[in-house]
């Protein structure tokens, strides 16, 4: 905390010139001070947060981190006394340590500033909201009437859970790259061409999403996609009585995103995390403990509630559906996501989840998580033969989050052609950019 305070007093701040010192003083110290810290572990960054306790931190915080698809190994976080302090314990994809200047203080400038919710490069597009029943097909039909209409998609989420289907795309005029929304009767086409697909909801707006994946959590919950859930055999609540907790037990196999998903579905239901604790062992298996309370100061009181938290809470951690993980990283091109889509349905591959990031006139990096007809993984016959059909260079089967750099580089070794470290590469270029911390370039 000594080092984070130093910090603090380094920053130069424009002060009204009303304030006097004491008013400085107390604004200075409720400013949230970060320290990052490679010193501590051989094998993780050590990430600090203290600040004035404030609702929906907690969330802001590991939004940051979880869009810079960093792996968080082990976390605690306190904000009992009208304070807070968070410690994670992080790597990069690759499981190494933070070592890149631009990332770490993009970590600290936007953790301080209290920005974590701010679009970067977003703001001249048109957000467009899905949400209606899935089945096989329904994303390849979305992309075809989008080229149809000559609407360029930029970024994309789309998540498929419990027969629902929601998504966030990101348009544009294809020839312009302007956005669409002020253009009455061409978005009056779009919401009708897209309705009679959906047989459902769509919303069209201006504004920045806040955050893609925050948005698509509000969406289910909203559709109320936990209902038809299967039993919550990862989730665990029990009260405690004394201190006036109720205690959220979540255990399953970790992934990227975990805690994001778990974090985001207790604030967005309103309950607030007082104490807290994340571990994952050697097996890949998580361990989070949540403390928590609702906003309005009570625990949990009901079994009625109890049930409820706990389907919320599974669904959020089966939203990002298993799936044989396919990447495709290419040169941008007119209809290339009508394309691609149009080769899974052909070859009976099903999207359960997709990430489309692009640029235009450069690199293309889409991610989509698929299965075959039965919910299984797809054959390499299935998978060889979408490759034909997109390109032999283009499509890359590839594993989420290599546990450690050695892994990978003795892999990208033993293959002599480094493909797939390329294919991260590109990726790990375009998170970058998206996030405003490095230029757009090709792979």
């Amino acid at each position: 905390m000594v080092a984070g305070i130093a910090k603090a007093r380094e920053v130069e701040v424009e002060w009204p010139c009303c304030l006097d010192e004491y008013e400085k003083l107390v604004l200075l110290m409720n400013t949230p001070r970060v320290v990052i810290d490679n010193s501590v572990y051989p094998r993780a960054t050590l990430v600090t947060v203290d600040s004035a306790k404030k609702h929906r931190y907690l969330l802001e915080a590991v939004q940051v981190l979880s869009d810079l698809n960093l792996s968080i190994k082990k976390a605690y976080f306190s904000s009992d006394g009208g304070w807070l302090m968070d410690v994670f314990h992080v790597t990069d994809q690759l499981g190494c340590k933070l070592t890149d200047e631009r990332v770490i203080s993009f970590i600290e400038e936007t953790l301080e500033a209290r920005r974590p919710n701010k679009s970067v490069g977003q703001e001249n597009l048109t957000a467009l909201e899905l949400i209606g029943a899935d089945r096989p097909g329904l994303l390849s039909e979305i992309f075809a009437v989008l080229s149809h209409l000559q609407c360029g998609v930029s970024d994309a989420r789309v998540w498929t859970h419990n027969g629902r289907m929601a998504a966030v795309l990101f348009v544009s005029d294809e020839e312009s790259g302007e956005p669409i929304d002020d253009e009455p009767h061409r978005i009056s086409d779009i919401q009708s061409r897209l309705r009679n697909i959906l047989q459902g909801q769509t919303n069209i707006t201006s504004m920045a999403v806040t955050n893609a994946e925050r948005r698509l959590h509000q969406m289910m919950f909203a559709d109320r996609d936990f209902e038809i859930a299967s039993s919550p055999l990862e989730v665990s609540i029990q009260r405690l009585v004394e201190r006036g907790y109720s205690v959220v037990t979540v255990q399953c196999s970790d992934r990227p995103k975990l805690l994001f998903d778990i974090v985001c579905t207790l604030t967005e239901m309103e309950y607030v995390v007082y104490h807290g604790t994340v571990r994952t062992d050697d097996a890949d298996q998580a361990y989070q403990e949540f403390y928590i309370k609702h906003s309005d100061g009570r625990p949990i009181s009901s079994e009625a509630e109890r049930q409820r938290v706990m389907q919320c809470l599974q669904a959020a951690i089966d939203r990002r559906g298993q799936g044989l993980r396919l990447e495709i990283c290419t040169v941008e091109k007119q209809a290339l996501l009508s394309e691609i889509t149009r080769a899974f349905r052909e070859n009976g591959l099903l999207v359960k989840r997709a990430e489309v990031s692009s640029t235009k006139g450069q690199v293309a990096s889409n991610i989509f998580y698929v299965t075959d007809a039965a919910g299984g993984i797809p054959s390499s016959e299935m998978v060889d033969a979408v490759r034909r059909h997109i390109g032999t260079g283009s499509l890359t089967v590839t594993q989420p989050f290599p546990r450690i750099c050695e892994e990978a580089q003795e892999a990208g070794n033993r293959s002599g052609t480094g493909l797939g470290l390329a294919s991260l590469g590109c990726l790990v270029l375009k998170n970058l950019s998206n996030l405003g911390l490095i230029r757009s370039s090709s792979c």
